[in-house]
């Protein structure tokens, strides 16, 4: 499962971070890095972008980056993981 796929208010662990080079350089320097909860907090009307939270701040990513961000363990939001 990538998180594109987590529905809103559902928090999941992040497993794996792909891509390539700059890309995912720049997604691990955000934080997203593997063993991190994270939890989506809102979709865009269009669909994309997503805003995540995850260690204490809020994200914005786009939906083709958010493919590229395996997760597992998906729990409701606060819950432990």
């Amino acid at each position: 499962m990538t998180l594109e796929d987590l529905p809103v208010g559902k928090t999941a662990m992040i497993t794996a971070v792909g891509g390539e080079g700059a890309l995912r350089c720049r997604l691990l320097d955000m934080g997203l890095i593997p063993g991190t909860a994270v939890t989506v907090q809102k979709i865009a009307p269009m669909g994309d972008p997503i805003e995540i939270r995850l260690r204490g701040y809020e994200l914005t990513i786009r939906v083709e980056d958010a493919k590229k961000i395996e997760i597992d363990g998906v729990k409701e939001a606060g819950g432990a993981l």
